[in-house]
């Protein structure tokens, strides 16, 4: 198999990397930045976990009737184009409040936008490829992601942080920050909304909206009916629960503990760096493997890593540490969840499945983050609500080891 790529292919990995700039700032910045707009003795970690909480919910309840609507032809395009103006459009408007309530708000709206723009992006996988390249394919998205969102996270970095020096607070400076975020997603949104066309679609019907339940029914039937999709998304409910808490939460757990923002910051930078050869390793590891054993591989490295966070987490240099831990799994377990269900779903119903496989992740994130804000709340500790969410990793792991291996050949049947 040639490790080249084409021009789609290609194409389809920018849009990680437009996109992946608002998931570092938001994982890094805007916390630290949440946090000056908060009233003093708040908790930062319950605000923001709630506020996680309501977009993965949102979302969650949206995609799978918009992703049964986008399968029809020539639509799939039309929602992303949608949802990418409307959230960066959100993004550039996040300097405006001035309370966090109304931020939050803002924020939500954001960030709905972004994960739901995603759920159409991964669906184009099964037009920008072939499936035996979706393991390759995805996991140097998720590598050019990380990679490519440094370059406008740095000069975010450069604005905020080096901003007093010459006379630019911290308001205008994530102001300025803000914007770049925006204009580097839009710019990278481009080559795939140009270059990617949907392929695999369903045809028009007539009564869509009652076609459109319909197929809806059919699909949760047909998930239901199939084991190795029902086990998998099971498992995929459960770990990538973690997986999004750790990635949602790190930041405001690391300025409960008294981490110095700075420090918080560098060490999610950290992060991406060593996340891109990572993923790209996972990708190239999975074909001599197996996409299974490689992910149940990252699944007890998270269990170890929140231990770790639980346990043992008490300054920047134990943060540095765990920065580094995540970075070597992260794109890992995203890419090859990704590539793995799309192997296995019809290919003309791609948006539709993956949006019921959205609402697994996104309903994993409201129950992780919920826990995390919830435990922390009740015990006035930020470590039990990590630990919280520890057993969920488990429960993953022994699901995952029980689907069936093979691979279906046309998808399942509906």
């Amino acid at each position: 198999m040639s490790m080249k790529m084409t021009k789609q292919e290609r194409s389809w990995v920018l849009y990680d990397v437009g996109n992946s700039a608002f998931v570092m700032l938001s994982t890094a910045l805007i916390p630290v930045y949440f946090a000056t707009l908060a009233e003093p003795g708040s908790s930062v970690v319950v605000a923001w976990g709630y506020a996680e909480t309501v977009a993965s919910l949102v979302l969650a309840l949206l995609m799978p009737v918009l992703g049964s609507l986008a399968d029809l032809k020539g639509n799939k395009k039309k929602f992303l184009i949608g949802f990418i103006g409307t959230g960066a459009v959100a993004c550039a408007a996040l300097g405006i409040p001035t309370h966090a309530l109304a931020f939050l708000v803002v924020y939500v709206i954001s960030s709905v936008m972004l994960n739901g723009s995603m759920v159409f992006y991964d669906a184009f996988l099964v037009d920008a490829t072939t499936e035996d390249r979706y393991d390759l394919v995805s996991s140097n998205g998720y590598a050019w992601g990380y990679i490519g969102s440094c370059i406008p996270f740095v000069a975010c970095l450069a604005v905020v942080l080096g901003g007093p020096a010459v006379g630019i607070d911290m308001g205008v400076g994530m102001k300025i920050a803000f914007l770049i975020t925006a204009a580097w997603w839009v710019a990278f949104s481009v080559p795939v909304i140009r270059n990617v066309h949907q392929t695999h679609y369903k045809p028009r019907q007539p009564r869509l909206m009652r076609a459109t339940f319909r197929g809806l029914a059919a699909t949760m039937r047909s998930i239901a009916r199939d084991r190795r999709i029902l086990l998998f998304m099971l498992a995929y409910f459960f770990y990538i629960d973690g997986v999004h808490t750790i990635i949602k939460m790190s930041t405001s757990y690391g300025t409960e503990l008294g981490i110095d923002a700075v420090q918080l910051v560098l060490a999610l930078l950290v992060t991406q760096f060593v996340a891109f050869p990572s993923a790209i390793a996972y990708g190239r590891l999975s074909t001599r493997f197996g996409t299974r054993r490689m992910l149940l591989v990252a699944v007890g490295a998270y269990f170890c890593i929140t231990l770790f966070a639980a346990f043992f987490l008490r300054s920047a240099f134990e943060f540095w540490v765990l920065a580094i831990c995540v970075g070597l799994f992260q794109g890992g377990i995203q890419a090859l969840s990704r590539s793995e269900f799309g192997k296995i779903i019809p290919k003309e119903h791609a948006n539709e499945y993956f949006g019921f496989f959205d609402i697994f992740g996104k309903y994993a994130a409201v129950m992780g983050t919920f826990l995390v804000s919830l435990f922390t709340q009740l015990t006035g500790n930020p470590s039990a609500g990590v630990l919280s969410i520890a057993v969920l990793f488990v429960v993953g792991f022994v699901l995952m080891a029980k689907v069936p291996a093979g691979v279906y050949e046309d998808g399942p049947a509906r």
